[in-house]
Parts: C-alpha cells; structure tokens; sequence
C-alpha cells in the first residue's frame, strides 16, 4: 500500500504542467525519501505511518487542485506536520522530510 499511493503521488506530481522542473524535482526526490522512511516506520507503528501517507495524499491533492481552497490547504498541511510530532528523536529524517514537503506544498499553494 505504501508503494502504490506514493506511486500515485509521485505521478501527480509528474503530470502537473504548472510546476517549475526544480520544483517537481525536489518534490519527488522528498516523496522518494519519505517511502523509505514510511516503510521503515510501517515496520513498527503501522497506522502511524498510514496516518503520515494519508495526509500526505489528502495535502499534495488539496494544493495541487485547479480551484485551491486557502483554508483546505492549510489545514491539511498543519495535519501532515502534526502527523510527525512525536517522531523527532525516533525519526529525524522523517519529520525533516516532512518539514520539506509541507514548506513546498505550502509555497506551491500560494
């Protein structure tokens, strides 16, 4: 499950015409990295990382939309961050690639 909606993010992203290359660069470097750790924490605390892969679906979606909606945007990327909390000391990496993800989509949402 993990692979599959990551795949589907990552071909979001992909088809979207209205992102700069660096950008769509970036961002799938960030999904890429954030599979690995998701699939390191699944090994563990499985419906936490469902947690962190649904918000990240649910955000990616809200601010790549045609119509964005202010509100849904942010308070799906403030879901995605507070899906981290707790992981600072257990998982670094992840919660710093989740920083990343959210200060890109947020930047991309304006």
């Amino acid at each position: 499950m993990i692979k599959k909606t990551i795949a589907s993010i990552e071909e979001k992203v992909k088809q979207l015409d209205s992102m700069k290359q660096e950008n769509r660069a970036e961002l799938l470097t960030l999904l890429g990295t954030l599979k690995t750790e998701i699939e390191e924490l699944a090994k563990t605390c499985r419906e936490e990382a469902e947690s962190i892969l649904g918000f990240t679906t649910v955000s990616t979606h809200e601010t790549l939309r045609q119509d964005k909606n202010p509100h849904l945007v942010k308070v799906s990327l403030e879901g995605l961050a507070s899906s981290v909390k707790g992981f600072e000391t257990s998982h670094p990496t992840l919660v710093g690639t989740v920083n990343r993800i959210c200060v890109m989509l947020s930047n991309i949402g304006i």
